[in-house]
């Protein structure tokens, strides 16, 4: 079966901070057209697990909007341009949210958001040796900095208590990488 999908047309429905909002004009494999809402994330994201000395990861709890509520999540951030490293715009975002910085980051694992609608990108790195700093929050960003074990956190999981697509994906990744089942 042929599952050739192309898109002839795109519409600028709204133009944000960071997103761009579009109409895109698909032809579907049968010919037919329709629209599908598209998400464009103009810098994408970088974040990290960052791993205290005792083996437990610092996570920040933040008020997020699109759900209504705080939220626990590793940090994260949007780069600063196009040709920021990940790994640059990952070790900007420890130091501003969580106040620790390292000498080196670990890539970990690469993650689009969601697929279906948006290309955000999000790489995600771990960060070991961390050094006390000084957090440099945003204007707009009100972060509590949390510390938790890798068993507490897989527990919140499965009781559907932290839901955040990056911080789930990032953890278990953790988990399987550095702690995997004999």
């Amino acid at each position: 079966m042929d599952i050739t999908v192309k898109r002839i047309g795109r519409e600028l429905k709204y133009q944000g901070r960071i997103v761009d909002f579009y109409a895109d004009i698909m032809e579907l494999p049968d010919g037919r057209t329709t629209v599908w809402d598209y998400i464009e994330h103009r810098k994408c994201a970088a974040a990290v697990v960052p791993v205290l000395p005792d083996g437990r990861l610092l996570l920040v709890r933040q008020y997020r909007n699109a759900v209504e509520r705080t939220t626990l999540e590793i940090p994260a951030g949007a780069r600063d341009s196009l040709e920021e490293p990940y790994e640059v715009c990952a070790a900007r975002e420890l130091e501003e949210e969580t106040g620790y910085r390292c000498e080196k980051l670990e890539f970990l694992i690469s993650t689009h958001s969601a697929v279906a609608y948006c290309n955000e990108r999000v790489d995600i790195f771990v960060a070991r040796d961390l050094v006390p700093a000084s957090r440099h929050l945003d204007p707009d960003e009100f972060v509590d900095v949390e510390a938790y074990t890798l068993e507490e956190l897989c527990a919140q999981i499965y009781e559907g208590k932290l839901q955040d697509a990056k911080t789930v994906a990032a953890i278990m990744a953790y988990k399987n990488k550095y702690q995997p089942v004999s």
